[in-house]
């Protein structure tokens, strides 16, 4: 089997791994001529945490990361008080990774490019897809090197502006609101503490204003501003200006920045035929609730291994699963941007919702503590051997695995684990003689 991927963004590097670690050869290309440089998605939620230590990146990321900092928040110039996101939660024996955890993107696609290298798989730069038709059995690109190639399956991660989702006709159903355009970007700020972030408000509307967020790995911020006239430093100095008070922070190093406007849509279709669009491609956030990269990077951790698996009732599951949950986390972005619109302070703090750890592909009727479709959670366990380890420890791979609670008969499934720890069998509603398939994405089965 081959897979030709369009577009090397964290959707369609997630999806590389996958489909590579299952020995699926893999070529992903992108227009671009050189790799992203900015932070632009830096909020990793709990479950691709949870994704990430599966495909063996999640150490890079926590050393290259940071925590949710600390927001002192100011109004017309005076510190009026203090907030997070987001409290802190302590881990539990189901859930390792309860918190957000903020890493710039382009420092997150560097570790996935990092990590796909080692399957031997290289993001093929200045390189687009111009076109392509399909059979029932294969999908045959153009791509902009004057190369015509033949793959088992083509995957759009393209973006919103996605080649592969026009090509195929896919409407992309919903609303652009020119009535908001914000400025985004990086910057570094003489006279700001760079352990938190800062929200600088309008005396006159404390909800209007400019947001300055701490970005690991070296003295920048990421920011958030009207935009309003001049985008050069000098107009976002002025800015800062206006809203902080002059003196209060020397802006310098403006090394990436963007305009942006609320943009909610969702594609009709997730799939034609043998061709698929995810993250970007497919569903396009405003960054309220930090759900557009992580959405994304969900949607390849469910695609890869239904490629690899090839069965089409298989395949016919993720247009069924993703664009649910893609639908239903759009609404969570859109709400609390509408919160911001109406000068909702709570639009500055982030629910349970937004870990994506709810997420769940169950039938709405099954009822049951845990069923089919649910999140398989962590829990300690103890081997044959006596070792202590992690079901996710277990899980880590591109196999599915067969939990059997207490058995008394021999298993044959490749990849078992044979449970008799209290605390698994709490976390699981698990009885005796009970058997649980884990699918490779962390889903029950």
């Amino acid at each position: 089997m081959n897979v030709l991927i369009a577009g090397a963004g964290p959707t369609g590097l997630t999806l590389g791994i996958e489909l590579a670690r299952r020995g699926i050869a893999v070529r992903l290309i992108d227009k671009a001529t050189e790799y992203f440089d900015g932070s632009r998605g830096d909020g990793l939620q709990p479950r691709t945490l949870e994704a990430f230590e599966d495909l063996g990146v999640l150490d890079q990321v926590l050393a290259q990361g940071r925590d949710v900092p600390l927001m002192k928040i100011h109004v017309g110039g005076q510190l009026v008080g203090e907030r997070r996101m987001a409290d802190p939660v302590e881990p539990t024996p189901d859930i390792p990774y309860p918190n957000a955890w903020m890493l710039g993107q382009s420092r997150t696609e560097k570790i996935l490019r990092d990590k796909l290298s080692e399957y031997g798989v290289s993001v093929e730069l200045g390189t687009a897809i111009t076109g392509f038709t399909q059979t029932d059995t294969a999908v045959t690109a153009e791509l902009s090197t004057g190369e015509t190639l033949t793959v088992d399956y083509l995957v759009g991660a393209d973006g919103g502006k996605s080649f592969v989702r026009k090509h195929l006709g896919i409407a992309f159903e919903g609303t652009t609101d020119e009535s908001i355009r914000m400025l985004l970007g990086d910057v570094a700020a003489d006279g700001l503490d760079h352990q938190y972030g800062y929200w600088f408000g309008s005396l006159d509307n404390p909800m209007e204003g400019i947001a300055l967020t701490p970005l690991s790995g070296g003295d920048q911020f990421q920011f958030g501003a009207p935009l309003d006239g001049d985008t050069s430093l000098e107009g976002l100095q002025a800015l800062v200006d206006k809203y902080a008070g002059e003196g209060t922070a020397k802006l310098r190093d403006l090394t990436w920045s963007t305009a942006w406007r609320p943009n909610v849509r969702l594609a009709a279709s997730f799939r034609v035929g043998r061709v698929f669009i995810a993250g970007d491609a497919a569903h396009v956030h405003p960054p309220t609730g930090g759900q557009g990269l992580n959405t994304g990077v969900q949607d390849a951790y469910n695609l890869g291994w239904k490629l690899a698996d090839g069965r089409e009732e298989v395949l016919a599951t993720y247009e069924t699963e993703r664009r649910t949950n893609a639908q239903r986390v759009l609404g969570i972005s859109e709400d609390l941007m509408q919160k911001h619109v109406d000068g909702d302070e709570s639009a500055l703090e982030r629910g349970e919702n937004t870990r994506q750890l709810d997420v769940s592909y169950r039938d709405p009727a099954d009822t049951r503590p845990l069923a089919s479709g649910d999140r398989a959670p962590d829990s300690p366990i103890t081997d044959a051997d006596g070792n202590k380890t992690r079901l996710f420890e277990l899980f880590r791979g591109p196999h599915e695995t067969l939990l059997r609670f207490s058995p008394t008969t021999p298993s044959t499934h490749p990849y078992t684990v044979d449970i008799t720890s209290p605390e698994a069998y709490a976390i699981y509603h698990a009885a005796p003689g009970d058997e649980i398939l884990v699918r490779p994405d962390g889903y029950l089965a």
